[in-house]
């Protein structure tokens, strides 16, 4: 930050927010935290970031440069620091935590859950459901492992793998290698291996956990899969209650146990008998809970910013009956100009957010939008019509 800036935010009795990380979620998590009367900056590693529409944005060149992250803070005081994204290093987080910053989540925190190896084991040492897992140091074990538990298997980075680009479903020994070239296993990158789950559905909900253990969970909502990337959520998911209190109930203790702070997703499979398994845990605030900004009392971005700073949690109550979430994702490389938000406007109950990135590629996402109405079908019509409305890049830009 700027000398003057982080200046004024020390001498202030105006709550500072430092987010690292400065994409979209950095951008509603400011969104909610301005309206509080919240002073928002962030650091991020570009400039030309979706947040800094909102907030000054310090840079670094890279998340593994402590030094660097410590001295952007400098000066700032106070501040509060939270995170959007699982890439920063619990080594950086930890020497923020040294120098008197409070982190949340912090990097006890992070420490466990960056690593989804790691994750895997934390989660079922405390007993919750996970499917079976293990590390593969070589394609060679994956077909002993398949063999024991069954194809498909699926194979996953350990680190850095998010919508799609750390997870490859091995489906037989034919796709074994081809699999640990596509995730980088022979450049050295650290993968680990799950057993398929039998799932009939995905499910997701959001908890939101104060430092002093009060917690409120959101409603459990389905999530629609494709390519390992999500395209639509449905809110509420149409369960029995009693899945449906048991999915909130894991999504819940698994926050506990890692010692988590803020707003985190938590991801489940449902299979055929009502069986639920943790897929995985999320330390921020999640896509799957972007239908709260409109839905719910106070979104998942407001709870956050309240359990950080140690404010009173807000109900997570719908306000609607319910609401479906379509991600806009790209689908061609080239400028990040939209055309279509006219139309999509016009749909009844229909809630557009774009994220202002500049740069549109195959399946990066672009912006969202949120359908409001008396059933999930009938939001899902008009969410879905609004999704289709809206086009990123030239048409005359190769798909």
């Amino acid at each position: 930050m700027e000398e003057e800036e982080c200046r004024e935010s020390r001498d202030s009795t105006t709550p500072s927010l430092v987010i690292l990380g400065g994409g979209q979620l950095a951008r509603m998590l400011a969104m909610a935290a301005i309206p509080m009367g919240c002073r928002v900056s962030c650091v991020e590693r570009e400039a030309d970031c979706p947040a800094g529409w909102l907030a000054p944005v310090a840079v670094v060149p890279s998340w593994e440069d402590a030094g660097a992250v410590v001295r952007a803070l400098e000066g700032c005081g106070s501040a509060v620091v939270t995170l959007e994204n699982e890439f920063i290093p619990d080594g950086t987080l930890a020497a923020l935590e040294e120098r008197g910053w409070r982190v949340w989540p912090g990097s006890a925190t992070m420490r466990q859950i960056r690593d989804k190896l790691l994750q895997k084991s934390v989660l079922a040492g405390a007993g919750l459901p996970v499917p079976a897992f293990a590390e593969v140091q070589a394609p060679e074990e994956i077909a002993g492992r398949a063999e024991a538990w069954g194809w498909p298997v699926v194979l996953k980075a350990r680190c850095h793998g998010y919508d799609g680009k750390g997870n490859a479903t091995v489906r037989g020994p034919g796709e074994v290698e081809s699999a640990w070239r596509r995730l980088g296993g022979a450049e050295g990158r650290s993968l680990y291996l799950e057993a398929f789950c039998p799932f009939e559905r995905e499910l997701a909900v959001q908890v939101t956990r104060a430092a002093d253990g009060r917690c409120v969970v959101y409603p459990v909502v389905e999530t629609i899969q494709r390519d390992h990337i999500c395209h639509e959520v449905l809110a509420p998911a149409e369960l029995p209650v009693a899945v449906s209190q048991r999915a909130a109930e894991l999504a819940q203790e698994a926050v506990r146990c890692v010692g988590g702070v803020g707003t985190f997703g938590v991801e489940l499979f449902l299979g055929r008998g009502g069986q639920l398994w943790i897929n995985e845990l999320a330390p921020r605030v999640h896509n799957s809970g972007h239908y709260t900004i409109e839905a719910c009392e106070c979104s998942q971005f407001e709870n956050h910013v309240r359990a950080v700073l140690g404010w009173p949690l807000g109900s997570t109550a719908m306000r609607v009956p319910a609401a479906v979430m379509v991600n806009l994702l790209g689908r061609r490389t080239g400028s990040g100009r939209v055309t279509g938000v006219e139309k999509a406007l016009a749909i009844p109950g229909v809630h557009v957010h774009l994220y202002g990135k500049s740069r549109c590629a195959p399946g990066r996402k672009m912006g969202h939008v949120t359908a409001l109405g008396p059933t999930v079908a009938e939001a899902r019509a008009r969410a879905v019509e609004a999704a289709r409305c809206i086009e990123f890049g030239e048409m005359s830009e190769v798909i």
